[in-house]
């Protein structure tokens, strides 16, 4: 089983035709069994009264609300409680284009603990602002000056991890806003988990609830924190895996 996760925080107006997209993508593509589970990020609009509706129309549709703001604690804990194989989300803008869901599953099926979407691999395809591309390209620069690192584009939203991996990660993440998946990458990457990566094709959404300036500076205080904390998570990361082995 796979379970796609949409994080929404005041979505009314876009969810009814994202999840009908995305529904009907799956079931033309993918053989597996499916969920599509959005998570509400305590949204005070009518997001909840919509994603409700939405489950009675397509049974493959779940709904949980999470009283407190945060797409990386949403994603925490859905993941961790996820029974399925493999655990993934996308935006709810549906910014990237779909066909990438089969290239990432064929990785996670076939070797890959973590798999990304990459806008910046060169074979991508990418609409946005220049103030977007830059930001970008500097965080991911910043990235790799911090840990060495090897992935290209720890942003994009659009990722999948297998389960196992998910269990031994994911706890270990403390961010519960935007850095959630750099933390997830560089403890994926610095543990020897393989990470694939997906070239995609992306717009920017011009409606996006990012408040860039504050996730920048949230970003590289979390940065400077990781790096601090690094050698003792790696170490309790080989104390997991000498437990279960």
């Amino acid at each position: 089983m796979v379970d796609v996760v949409i994080p929404v925080y005041n979505e009314e107006k876009i969810l009814p035709q994202s999840i009908k997209t995305l529904v009907t993508f799956l079931r033309e593509n993918v053989t597996k069994p499916f969920r599509v589970l959005i998570t509400d990020n305590a949204s005070i609009d009518r997001t909840e009264e919509v994603s409700r509706r939405l489950c009675t129309e397509y049974p493959e549709v779940d709904y949980v609300r999470i009283p407190r703001k945060g797409r990386g604690g949403a994603l925490k804990q859905v993941w961790l409680e996820s029974p399925a194989e493999y655990v993934t989300y996308m935006d709810v803008d549906l910014s990237t284009h779909l066909r990438a869901f089969n290239e990432m599953m064929d990785l996670l099926e076939n070797g890959s603990d973590v798999v990304i979407g990459s806008r910046l691999r060169p074979e991508a395809n990418t609409t946005r602002s220049f103030k977007r591309e830059v930001l970008s390209r500097g965080y991911n620069f910043l990235i790799r000056v911090f840990f060495r690192t090897r992935f290209t584009d720890a942003q994009c939203g659009f990722k999948g991890v297998r389960r196992e991996t998910a269990q031994l990660l994911v706890p270990l993440i403390e961010d519960h806003k935007w850095f959630f998946d750099t933390e997830l990458l560089v403890l994926a990457e610095k543990s020897g988990h393989h990470i694939g990566e997906v070239a995609v094709e992306w717009i920017e959404d011009l409606d996006t609830r990012v408040k860039l300036v504050q996730t920048v500076y949230d970003d590289i205080v979390a940065l400077f924190r990781l790096s601090g904390t690094l050698p003792t998570v790696l170490q309790r990361i080989d104390e997991s895996r000498a437990k279960s082995a």
